[in-house]
């Protein structure tokens, strides 16, 4: 996992981008609660990470529900992202939450590795629509393979993954994309989320 945020951060930095402040974009979904804005404490940077919750979640494949988290970095949307990758702790499981996006992941990661351990699970590039430039988009790419139980389970880990990313305020829309560089889960095969 270590060796996950210390590549994606250093994609990061490869894109010049810098930490995000701010609350949840307007775009947010409508389940999303406004984050606080990650302003540095003693013990970190406060952000939020959606999860799925018993039943809504199941009503609603677009429903995301927040909790609290603390990242040490300044990186805070690569943390959130792994810190929904980790899943919700044993007390959010017993309450209801919970996280399709580990369980759907196969094989190793894809990615160059910078440490002895495996490549990352993601990249994300800030401020790009796939590999093409745009102001206030987050593109995020799996590095290794999902397998994808069926269109409910991609729809939540959609909601989930752009409602944690889209508390940033420099984040505006997202863009997820399977290992293949294609849209996550895009039935349409038509790579809709590059238009």
């Amino acid at each position: 996992m270590l060796g996950s945020i210390f590549t994606a951060l250093l994609v990061l930095a490869a894109c010049g981008s810098s930490s995000s402040t701010g609350g949840v974009s307007p775009t947010a979904l409508a389940t999303a609660t406004p984050a606080t804005s990650p302003t540095a404490t003693l013990t970190g940077y406060p952000v939020k990470v959606y999860f799925s919750k018993t039943p809504d979640s199941e009503n609603s494949f677009n429903a995301a529900f927040p909790v609290n988290r603390v990242s040490p970095t300044s990186q805070v949307e690569i943390y959130s992202v792994q810190l929904l990758i980790a899943g919700p702790t044993p007390e959010e499981r017993t309450a209801g939450y919970y996280s399709e996006l580990n369980s759907l992941f196969s094989g190793p990661s894809q990615c160059p590795s910078l440490g002895p351990v495996g490549g990352p699970d993601f990249t994300l590039t800030l401020n790009s629509k796939g590999t093409t430039a745009e102001q206030g988009t987050a593109t995020l790419k799996f590095c290794r393979a999902t397998l994808s139980p069926g269109i409910g389970a991609d729809a939540r880990v959609l909601a989930n993954l752009r409602a944690t990313l889209l508390q940033f305020a420099t984040i505006k829309k997202v863009v997820i994309l399977n290992v293949q560089g294609n849209c996550f889960g895009d039935q349409t095969t038509q790579n809709l989320c590059l238009k």
